[in-house]
């Protein structure tokens, strides 16, 4: 009797781990989310704080390239370095297909220190709000794309506003479209102002 007893005792220690293992595995299988790839850094170009990272598409990593052949000569042509970084500006900021959430927003490089956490907020409540996460890489969700820009205008310019001024900003006028028709009535042109900020230009205003 006591053998029998003990036979059961180990059956269903058995049954206990099994079914344990089972619900373990079912869990991992059903509810566990897959890991996040964390971007990586490919290039910098430190004087100006400027990133490029893995998550970039190829049309961007080429426009990076091509801003730090602008960055190296000497002196700096800043009438090509505005027209590049307004280029890159547009096309991050205004492309959301490649953004993984709302607080995923493009341009950042490109905006006055002093300025960035307004303009953060600002995007996250207006452009930016309707995006979607897609840290997993499951969104369905169907987003612009910034095709062709076109760089309408560049002006020096005197910038003043609050204790910022610039007596040697730049005003550029741009306009650009998008790879898909279903975005014809998105915004399609701005006006950004460029001020000096250290070493590079950072953008100061965007209408």
């Amino acid at each position: 009797m006591k053998l029998k007893k003990k036979a059961k005792r180990i059956i269903i220690v058995v049954l206990i781990i099994a079914i344990a293992a089972i619900g373990f595995v079912g869990y991992n299988v059903f509810f566990s989310k897959p890991e996040v790839a964390e971007a990586k850094v490919l290039k910098t170009i430190k004087k100006y704080g400027y990133t490029l990272k893995d998550n970039k598409s190829k049309r961007y990593q080429t426009m990076f390239e091509e801003l730090d052949k602008i960055l190296k000569k000497d002196p700096v042509n800043e009438e090509e370095y505005v027209k590049k970084i307004a280029e890159m500006f547009i096309y991050d900021f205004y492309t959301l297909n490649d953004k993984t959430a709302k607080t995923d927003v493009g341009g950042t490089d490109f905006v006055y220190t002093a300025s960035l956490s307004n303009f953060l907020e600002n995007a996250e409540n207006t452009y930016y709000k309707y995006v979607e996460s897609d840290i997993y890489d499951q969104r369905n969700q169907k987003l612009p794309t910034v095709d062709e820009i076109t760089i309408d205008s560049v002006e020096k310019i005197e910038y003043a506003y609050a204790e910022t001024s610039d007596d040697a900003a730049y005003e550029v006028k741009a306009s650009w479209t998008y790879t898909d028709s279903d975005f014809a009535k998105y915004q399609n042109e701005a006006t950004l102002t460029f001020i000096h900020e250290d070493t590079k230009l950072s953008l100061a205003e965007l209408k």
